[in-house]
């Protein structure tokens, strides 16, 4: 489950963006001797796409309440190409973040696509006003949200369409029958699923292979533990959506957590650590922290360089441990 690190050595200049946010001499970016291999680092989604683990979320790239477009615009296409710069090649979206405006954002900024770039969006949930979140499984309605996000996205192809939710008015059968037909037609490259349980995946693999899981998982919320071990048994890729616990009061920046002593104790930034321990937790875990800030692209994007010892790893475990769940 995690790395055993008993030797550090300080891995490279950390980016003045990423070591603005930590205070108290230099922060613990550090790895075993000889560095993480390359299989620890990515993970290849579906057999045949590599992708580096840290990746983007881009939901925050949109207006208040995850409705328009972002205040700052062009301030945002910045975050997306620093992204990449930084080695970011995996970019997850949805067709209802704006609406629409979020997969419009990010071919504004990176179309053409750099090769290796993966792109994944989402479909099956409306947005008929901020606050709202409404799923529509219908076949009919998925086969045209699919067509609608590859013109967004400029692509051909989607490397990985997923079912942004379950509607429960419509056998799943049905709606992933309509993504079935979209992949057989060249559309879609790979199928995941959003905020399902273990049943509710081995039902939609009987109609569609499914590659990747994106349930709501991190240190301090870990209720997705049984999608967790079966994606690790089924090599399947779990990404946990707000991996550093989300907006307003459920955030892992906010003062007063239990993990600030540890961070302050490595000299890194809380939501560094909590990355790190998801990244260091499972192999086929591909975190998507997301950001409207530059300063904290640059410090998220450091947190795959930190390594945890075996003793460490066990110990923010359990500070982070949430009661009642486990």
């Amino acid at each position: 489950m995690h790395n055993d690190v008993t030797r550090r050595t300080f891995l490279g200049t950390i980016s003045a963006g990423a070591a603005g946010v930590l205070t108290g001499g230099l922060p613990k970016f550090l790895a075993a001797a000889g560095s993480a291999s390359k299989s620890e680092e990515t993970f290849l989604l579906g057999g045949d796409l590599l992708v580096n683990r840290l990746g983007f979320g881009a939901m925050r790239l949109t207006g208040e309440g995850i409705w328009g477009w972002p205040p700052d615009r062009e301030g945002a296409k910045k975050v997306l190409r620093r992204a990449v710069e930084m080695g970011v090649n995996f970019i997850d979206t949805a067709d209802a973040y704006g609406p629409e405006t979020n997969e419009l954002l990010i071919a504004e900024a990176l179309y053409p696509y750099p090769k290796g770039l993966v792109i994944a969006t989402k479909g099956g949930n409306t947005r008929p006003s901020p606050g709202q979140w409404v799923p529509d499984g219908r076949p009919e309605y998925l086969a045209q949200a699919v067509d609608k996000s590859l013109k967004r996205l400029k692509l051909e192809r989607i490397d990985l369409w997923q079912l942004h939710r379950i509607d429960r008015k419509v056998p799943v059968e049905e709606s992933l029958g309509a993504i079935k037909k979209a992949q057989d037609a060249g559309k879609i490259r790979h199928v995941g699923l959003s905020e399902v349980s273990v049943a509710e995946i081995e039902q939609a693999k009987k109609v569609v292979p499914i590659v990747s899981i994106q349930n709501r998982y991190n240190i301090t919320d870990r209720a997705s533990e049984a999608a967790l071990n079966y994606c690790e048994k089924e090599k399947m890729g779990f990404i946990p959506w707000a991996p550093i616990g989300g907006g307003r009061s459920r955030s892992l920046s906010k003062a007063g957590n239990a993990l600030e002593a540890e961070a302050k104790r490595l000299n890194v930034s809380v939501v560094q650590l909590a990355l790190a321990w998801l990244l260091q937790k499972s192999p086929v875990m591909l975190p998507i922290p997301g950001t409207s800030s530059l300063a904290h692209l640059e410090e998220n994007m450091a947190a795959a360089k930190l390594q945890l010892s075996p003793d460490e790893w066990k110990r923010i475990e359990g500070l982070g441990r949430p009661h009642g769940i486990l």
